[in-house]
């Protein structure tokens, strides 16, 4: 098992044209290959998934339930609300780590709780593309501490 689960939800796949003033330049492509990077030193592969539809998140994470060490999620607006996300990846035997493009606490209110966090390994939030490399590093650590 070597491939790390790279899921992104809802207006995720238009990243580079999206509020580049919030959510940066970088498309989703780039951040997938800085990903791949980051892990490939180990031989990891990355599996990147990306839906606008909170009911194909949740059926990728259990078609991958067991063939994955890992997995950075980036849940979109589903933080909010996505208690079919959320019970999915309570089910995840796998360490898993929230990722936001964007700081959510300096925003509105209503992006101030994440209905996942509770159950992710650790939460990366405010630091952009980056913020997906670093859940990737945090990852290597917490699979190598595993075994």
């Amino acid at each position: 098992m070597t491939t790390l689960l790279l899921l992104n939800g809802p207006n995720l796949g238009i990243l580079g044209r999206r509020e580049p003033e919030i959510y940066g330049t970088d498309t989703l492509a780039d951040i997938e290959k800085a990903v791949a990077a980051e892990v490939s030193g180990v031989g990891w592969d990355v599996l990147s998934l990306q839906h606008d539809s909170e009911g194909d998140l949740v059926r990728d994470i259990h078609r991958h339930h067991c063939d994955t060490v890992g997995a950075i999620v980036n849940p979109g607006a589903l933080m909010i609300a996505g208690w079919s996300l959320r019970d999915a990846l309570a089910a995840y035997p796998r360490p898993w780590i929230e990722v936001h493009l964007s700081n959510v606490w300096a925003r509105e209110r209503f992006r101030h709780e994440s209905v996942i966090a509770p159950l992710a390994s650790g939460v990366v939030a405010g630091l952009g593309p980056m913020g997906y490399r670093l859940a990737a590093a945090a990852l290597l650590e917490l699979v190598g501490a595993e075994r």
